[in-house]
């Protein structure tokens, strides 16, 4: 199964079962549109979510007491990617995992991505080819084009940026 980390439930929240998830996604809306969220590998289906100071209060079928959502406290919570539809643009750092980046003029090859890393600002790549490692700032000057059929990226380094 194609399961992806959503958050984690930091709390339960008032006395009727519902759980507060800290999201690791972009940001509580999205994950409160996702319709099944898993946990231990068990799917639950979400009957109410809303987005509270950053983070998910979600009603899970099943958890109706606060006794039965304090043993899932501290948990990980995944969804299924195929259960969540994204935007024209949008992508998950799991589908870009292992890409290759190319220089959009040159041709060079410069590695593949190996982790993503939010800044606040902006996302940050790391490309490794062999004991190389390069960090290419997800900015719309440098990351010209990200092609998930051909699993390629295509970018214009700023000068300076790899010496």
């Amino acid at each position: 199964m194609d399961l992806l980390q959503a958050g984690k439930i930091v709390n339960t929240h008032a006395l009727r079962g519902e759980v507060r998830i800290y999201p690791y996604c972009d940001d509580a809306e999205f994950l409160c549109a996702v319709k099944t969220l898993y946990i231990d590998g068990q799917p639950y289906k979400v009957t109410a979510a809303r987005p509270h100071k950053g983070q998910a209060l979600v009603h899970l079928k099943g958890i109706d007491k606060i006794e039965q959502a304090e043993p899932l406290v501290g948990k990980l919570v995944y969804f299924h990617k195929k259960d969540v539809d994204l935007d024209d643009g949008q992508y998950f750092i799991d589908d870009i995992i292992g890409m290759q980046v190319e220089d959009i003029d040159t041709g060079e090859i410069y590695g593949k991505v190996t982790s993503v890393f939010p800044t606040g600002a902006n996302d940050v790549f790391e490309i490794k080819n062999g004991d190389r490692t390069l960090l290419v700032p997800k900015i719309d000057s440098v990351v010209l084009e990200i092609n998930l059929k051909e699993e390629r990226i295509l970018i214009r380094p700023l000068e300076g940026l790899f010496e």
